[in-house]
């Protein structure tokens, strides 16, 4: 297990969100799961610590204002929390360069006498709840991983201070996918194939990925809510994620792919079909599962799309295995014969209170993401909680290569 300092820099905002929502997030992939992380902040003149915990599962649910700036988020476990310390007796281990050597980029702390340091500090520290600091009205905008050092910070060797490059390991050219749907160079086949590599907040052990992109169908609403009309919603794909650190453990994603492609080159192309297709496309997902749709409606489209998963997972003993593995961890004494009906609630109770739509596309801006966030965000579900928006630009690049003819290609992602 690997001891990490997450931390916040001058947000006491975002130190405060990873201790409630029990969540860590970092802005380069470094972190594990199983690793103890310490979380900090610079508050006036010194950086505290206040609550640690463990590493659990990967998750896309960040609730921080900033959270473009994380590539990488995971639940916490085991959480414990002191009254806040000055993380400046690290210098009895690391001398003046502290920061550099255990704070920078949360990277692992190797060196025994700290993690003794630190871990008697907070144990010292120990009590029941968390503290909660005071975050500014307005927080300052970030710099880094933290803003305890002068300049690059990113490229800063343990020891010494020096600056030290970044290696390329190639170089390549964005070009543009034919459509979403061309079987060689289309988004949506790219995508599909490569999944689990594009996405490893998504792990293929906890979540089943429905490819089918005819298989499920939105009920036609007659315009009842919200100005979307009576056309049917066909979702490409369907993404079911499993977390036993959650309150409510599967959580139901319908996934959009688009693409503009070589067919939309100009702005107003694409503007046109983000507000005429794209987005009255999301609110019909959304409005069939919300609470402002009919319930004999949403009722009847949750039923029949629960009984079409879990035949197509039952037709398959890999799937077979993987769901009867989340519900004995849920339930460990549970019968075999019972199981299907456990997942048929857990499924129904994710479409009520814990669903997303995403978003799989070739560009968007951070507005546009805005936009559409907050269109989707208005949708209330049962739990009286929002449906959530995640949305992914995902590239086609070519790899420039001047020795030989031979075409490289790969995909690059971006979060918003």
């Amino acid at each position: 297990m690997a001891v990490r300092i997450l931390h916040c820099g001058k947000s006491a905002e975002n130190y405060n969100l990873c201790a409630e929502h029990k969540v860590a997030g970092f802005t380069k992939r470094v972190a594990e799961k199983g690793d103890m992380v310490y979380l900090a902040v610079k508050y006036g003149d010194k950086t505290v610590c206040g609550a640690r915990g463990v590493l659990s599962e990967l998750t896309i649910d960040k609730p921080w204002r900033d959270s473009d700036r994380y590539i990488q988020a995971f639940r916490m476990v085991d959480m414990e929390y002191c009254k806040p310390f000055d993380l400046s007796i690290l210098s009895e281990a690391g001398g003046p360069y502290w920061v550099l050597k255990y704070a920078q980029n949360a990277k692992e702390i190797k060196d025994d006498n700290a993690v003794e340091i630190l871990k008697a500090a907070f144990d010292q520290n120990k009590v029941n709840e968390f503290y909660k600091l005071k975050a500014a009205e307005i927080e300052p905008e970030e710099t880094g991983p933290f803003d305890d050092t002068d300049g690059d910070e990113d490229y800063i060797d343990d020891t010494s201070g020096a600056q030290v490059p970044i290696e390329i390991m190639g170089t390549f050219e964005t070009v543009r996918f034919v459509n979403e749907t061309d079987p060689y160079m289309g988004l949506e086949r790219s995508v599909n194939d490569y999944f689990y590599d594009l996405f490893p907040d998504f792990p293929e052990d906890r979540t089943v990925l429905i490819k089918e992109n005819k298989m499920f169908k939105t009920a036609g609403l007659n315009g009842a809510s919200k100005g979307v009309t009576g056309i049917q919603g066909v979702p490409d794909a369907l993404l079911i994620i499993y977390s036993s650190d959650d309150n409510i453990p599967i959580k139901m994603i319908l996934i959009e792919y688009e693409c503009y492609g070589e067919g939309k080159i100009k702005s107003l192309d694409k503007f046109n079909h983000l507000n005429g297709h794209i987005i009255p496309q999301l609110m019909r997902f959304a409005s069939t599962f919300s609470i402002a749709t009919d319930r004999q409606i949403r009722e009847s489209t949750i039923k029949e799309w629960i009984a079409k998963i879990i035949n197509y997972i039952w037709q398959n003993p890999d799937l077979i295995a993987k769901v009867r593995a989340w519900v004995q961890e849920l339930e460990p004494n549970i019968q075999q014969e019972q199981i299907a009906l456990k997942l048929s609630n857990l499924l129904e109770e994710a479409f009520k209170s814990n669903l997303g739509i995403m978003l799989v596309i070739d560009e968007m801006s951070y507005e546009q993401r805005d936009t559409i966030r907050n269109i989707i965000g208005s949708f209330k579900l049962e739990n009286g909680g929002s449906i959530s928006f995640y949305g992914f630009v995902v590239r086609l690049e070519q790899k420039i290569c001047i020795i030989n003819d031979k075409l490289e290609y790969a995909l690059a992602i971006q979060k918003y």
